[in-house]
């Protein structure tokens, strides 16, 4: 089994890391490259309801990158009745698969634990005017 690295999605607004539990087959440089571009990727993908991309709204709440190159991705909804609920996945996958060097894309929805405005990045707050 391949050992994955997870990219920290849970604190809004701070620089996100990639957090390898064991060794990975991939470098610590490329590593970093990945990271920065999937989370670019992400950051590509806007909720047509909302102003705001999707990672600093905090739909996404995990990122794994696996030794083979596959990506791992666990993501959730502002509110399950989300109209583009059935697009949504496809968009985050299309995205996140035009980064360069990464295998297949994977991208499950979630809804536990719920989506809450705490998840939002300070940026996410700013665009929505939340302050």
């Amino acid at each position: 089994m391949d050992n994955a690295t997870t990219i920290d999605t849970n604190s809004a607004g701070e620089e996100p890391q990639a957090d390898a539990s064991t060794e990975s087959a991939i470098s610590p440089a490329e590593l970093e490259r990945l990271t920065t571009d999937i989370i670019g990727a992400l950051k590509s993908v806007y909720d047509p309801e909302i102003p705001c991309d999707i990672y600093e709204l905090g739909l996404i709440y995990k990122v794994d990158i696996e030794d083979d190159r596959s990506i791992n991705i666990d993501m959730t909804l502002t509110a399950p009745g989300c109209p583009v609920a059935g697009e949504m996945p496809g968009w985050v996958e299309n995205a996140v698969a035009s980064v360069a060097g990464v295998g297949p894309v994977t991208v499950d929805m979630v809804f536990d634990p719920p989506w809450t405005p705490d998840r939002m990045s300070d940026e996410a707050k700013v665009a929505l005017n939340w302050y």
